[in-house]
């Protein structure tokens, strides 16, 4: 593929779960990714499920800030540009309040909330001088409405939503549009660590590619009307709960 024509894209957490399908849903689009995570084996698996060229290995600890720093530098220099910056790698433990002390709380954030602060910042003046870019946070409805033992995992999900409607502000005059999603239960091997499916029945949690279908409407400019917003994506029967919240939360930008 030609580094200079081809899109490129970054996606962390990219080794199983809901970022290897927003990976593979951006290789069927024609992006080149650079496949972030901590387990090459994980990360190699999903390479080998996407047209071949498509998919570059990188293994990385983004709770590190050199690490995740370095990842954006060799996503500029391995695909020779950076269209898309997807930060979904994350964590979800559930802890009672009682429980959620400063070790809980520190883990929460340095995996949930400062990769995706970090990996913005590096990117920040390229995207710019580039003339432009897609940001797209992976949040969680548990920043709309936690699920008790959520209160560190919700707290650090919610500053994804914030830095999304700031990149949205401040990149508007360099072309540069950000989101956060949220989505509900997502059937991934994430969810399954925290809740058996006697507490989330398998017909209740959402599909990964219903998470991926809004990443790509994101990138492809059809949810630009939700530039600097938080998007919630719901199983069917949410429908009217999420009209009532869009109209309670108006664009945060004009």
């Amino acid at each position: 593929m030609d580094q200079t024509t081809t899109k490129a894209a970054l996606v962390t957490g990219a080794g199983s779960g809901i970022g290897r399908t927003i990976a593979l849903a951006l290789g069927q689009a024609g992006y080149r990714i650079l496949l972030v995570g901590r387990t090459q084996n994980n990360l190699e698996a999903t390479r080998d499920l996407l047209p071949p060229g498509a998919g570059l290995v990188h293994v990385a600890d983004v709770s590190d800030e050199r690490a995740c720093r370095a990842m954006v530098d060799a996503a500029f220099t391995r695909l020779g540009r950076l269209d898309v910056l997807v930060n979904n790698a994350g964590v979800g433990r559930v802890v009672p309040i009682a429980q959620s002390d400063g070790g809980v709380v520190a883990e929460a954030y340095r995996i949930n909330t400062f990769p995706a602060a970090w990996a913005i910042h590096a990117a920040w003046d390229r995207l710019t001088a580039q003339g432009g870019g897609c940001i797209v946070n992976i949040s969680s409805m548990a920043t709309i409405d936690p699920f008790p033992g959520f209160f560190a995992y919700a707290g650090s999900k919610a500053a994804l939503n914030l830095m999304a409607a700031s990149a949205a502000t401040e990149g508007k005059p360099h072309g540069i549009r950000a989101f956060a999603i949220a989505p509900g239960a997502v059937e991934t091997p994430m969810l399954r660590a925290a809740f058996d499916t006697k507490a989330i029945p398998p017909e209740e949690a959402l599909p990964p590619q219903a998470v991926a279908e809004v990443v790509l409407a994101c990138v492809r400019g059809e949810r630009d009307a939700d530039n600097g917003r938080t998007i919630p994506v719901l199983a069917p029967g949410a429908k009217a709960w999420l009209a009532g919240w869009y109209r309670e939360h108006p664009p945060l930008l004009d």
